[in-house]
């Protein structure tokens, strides 16, 4: 039976795994005495787990391994066709007669957006809560194992800047991420990479209980913060500074993926010191702060004459929390971040955060945006530029490595970044046309190709709801997510002849 389950095309893996999680939420319902949402997720389960065994069944010994552009596909339908699946039980639970609507939520869940057409804590069940909470973290494991397993042999995904590198060291990670059929790697880093993924979800869990966090709250920001989808019950703000810092700990996991595993590209003493991501995501941690805790304070010497120490450490620990969470598109708020705008008297500029989120986190994490490696590739070729307009006949040091990631790097990282801009323009016009302004569809796009839907919030001059959208604006930001989450070249990439050429 084994060897015909690892046959099954990805598509209808996922699929299995889905249909088993809702039992969870159904049993949690159960719990809590909302008996309706408990039979809705309990036979939603039932439903799918019979079809998929049926579907099994009848692939059996036909079933094919597929190769990589086959889960690649597979990797599109699901983020496209499981939210379909996942939304069945969300939308029986809501007796909602919208089908958009539950789509949307799943697809911003499974995608680690956390947009959601549903604000407040106290506007669904609890048990739906954790659904969406669920949904995103297993959105966050499929895409730490789908980055190696799928995106790392194409070249793609942030892949594409560090592949340059053919030393002894980069041939060995080439060699052993391209190592066996796609399936085989699918199931070798999900055998390695679930156990850490659950470990440290379960670790900071357990702190947050300790903290005084509620367990089913502390279980939703727990697997929010994981995947960095920011998806919450509405309880998150008011929780303290210590299940404030644990979530500010663990947010480190999306900054670079030397942090849970090592890619065997860098062997050298001190790597996790000297990776450019982390490197990058330090300095931005020093520097954004300051500015914003800089700017409150001269505002709280005009209003409170700058003597509240407390109200300024609270300031400075608020600055630094919001800075990773958007750095790390997970878009949680501090509450003592709210703290600060009373202490001075001035609002916090909107478009700090969407910069923030617009440069992402680390590659092959659950992290959206640019990303940091990018971005560190574009800084080292303009600062090389810079630097031959002072000295024109200067030779670039730093090794082969440093060379490779300045040239060929930097190339595929301006294209990227390119199609990101091209992509911005054309969401921002579609938005327009399905009656967004200017200002929210700049936010609103940003917020999908980000993958940080609570940007949404505080991005803008106002707070924008999703709820309040148009269905086809609606409809375009729950695509952008897709495009967001899997990125602008690997959609190419499955347009590519030669690619699907045997």
């Amino acid at each position: 039976m084994w060897p015909a389950l690892k046959r099954l095309p990805f598509l209808l893996i996922l699929q299995g795994l889905g249909a088993a999680a809702m039992f969870v939420p159904a049993i949690h319902a159960f719990r809590l005495g909302y008996m309706h949402t408990a039979r809705c997720f309990f036979y939603s389960g039932l439903l799918f787990l019979v079809l998929f065994v049926l579907m099994a069944m009848a692939l059996g010994a036909r079933g094919r391994d597929g190769g990589t552009r086959g889960q690649l596909s597979g990797l599109v339908g699901a983020l496209l066709l499981l939210p379909l699946m996942l939304a069945v039980p969300f939308r029986e639970a809501l007796s909602d007669s919208r089908v958009l609507a539950p789509w949307f939520e799943m697809v911003s869940s499974l995608t680690t957006t956390g947009a959601t057409l549903y604000p407040g804590g106290g506007t669904l069940p609890p048990s739906l809560h954790l659904w969406r909470a669920m949904v995103g973290w297993m959105g966050g494991l499929l895409f730490w194992v789908s980055a190696l397993a799928v995106l790392a042999p194409l070249n793609l995904g942030g892949f594409e800047v560090i592949a340059t590198d053919m030393n002894s060291a980069g041939r060995t990670a080439l060699r052993e991420r391209r190592a066996g059929r796609p399936g085989e790697r699918l199931r070798r880093y999900a055998v390695r990479l679930a156990p850490i993924y659950a470990a440290l979800t379960l670790t900071l869990w357990l702190g947050l209980v300790i903290t005084g966090v509620e367990p089913g709250v502390g279980a939703i920001l727990a697997m929010s913060t994981m995947s960095t989808s920011g998806i919450t019950s509405g309880a998150f703000q008011g929780t303290g500074f210590l299940s404030e810092l644990l979530v500010f700990v663990f947010l480190i996991f999306a900054i670079s993926r030397l942090t849970f595993r090592n890619d065997f590209i860098t062997r050298d003493r001190g790597s996790l010191r000297r990776d450019p991501e982390i490197r990058m995501a330090a300095a931005l941690l020093i520097l954004v702060p300051g500015f914003l805790f800089f700017r409150h304070f001269v505002g709280s010497i005009e209003t409170e004459g700058g003597r509240d120490l407390d109200a300024a450490i609270a300031a400075l620990w608020g600055a630094l929390f919001m800075t990773m969470s958007f750095l790390t598109t997970a878009g949680f708020e501090s509450a003592f971040f709210e703290d600060t705008r009373f202490w001075s008297g001035l609002d916090t500029p909107g478009l700090l955060f969407v910069g923030l989120s617009l440069i992402g986190g680390g590659v092959a994490t659950t992290a959206g945006g640019v990303k940091l490696l990018r971005i560190f590739a574009l800084y080292k070729h303009g600062a090389r530029e810079m630097n031959r307009l002072v000295h024109p006949s200067s030779i670039g040091g730093a090794g082969l490595r440093g060379r490779r990631l300045r040239r060929e790097g930097a190339f595929v990282a301006w294209i990227f970044f390119m199609l990101f801009a091209i992509t911005v323009a054309v969401t921002m016009a579609a938005l327009s046309l399905a009656g967004v302004d200017f200002e929210d569809s700049v936010v609103l796009t940003i917020a999908a190709l980000s993958n940080n839907g609570p940007l949404a919030e505080l991005g803008g001059e106002q707070p924008i709801s999703y709820g309040d959208l148009t269905a086809a604006a609606q409809l375009i930001l729950a695509l952008v997510m897709v495009l967001g989450r899997l990125e602008a070249l690997a959609i190419i990439a499955l347009f590519n002849q030669d690619f699907w050429r045997s």
